[in-house]
């Protein structure tokens, strides 16, 4: 499968998710949650929904638990708008990418701090 094909069906992926996350997903367990990408298995049989969750450790969690238990849901949805010919199982994993990076920051900003204090 051609790896732009494939990108594709990935944004499309990403977009439909997000938009079911935005009308018709009403669980209260899943939070602010916002979908930060997808990534398919070369033979379209399975894709990881990359998420991140504003609150607290707990509540990404129970966000990510009732995501996974609603993964049948998104599946047979997603099948349907995006026609395809089989269907994908999805996974949800919290992305730790951005959490990592907001702690890089700090800790650049920690470090300019010190060194701007040591100046003067």
């Amino acid at each position: 499968m051609s790896r732009s094909r494939r990108e594709r069906i990935s944004q499309a992926l990403r977009d439909e998710v997000s938009g079911l996350l935005r009308k018709e997903i009403r669980d209260p367990r899943v939070g602010f949650v916002t979908i930060t990408g997808a990534s398919i298995s070369p033979d379209l049989t399975q894709a990881k929904i990359y998420v991140t969750v504003l609150g607290e450790e707990s509540a990404r969690r129970q966000s990510l638990d009732a995501l996974n238990r609603a993964a049948g849901f998104f599946q047979r949805q997603v099948f349907k708008q995006l026609r395809l010919k089989k269907t994908m199982k999805l996974i949800f994993l919290l992305d730790e990418a951005v959490e990592s990076g907001s702690r890089i920051e700090e800790l650049l900003h920690q470090i300019h701090q010190t060194d701007t204090d040591e100046e003067e």
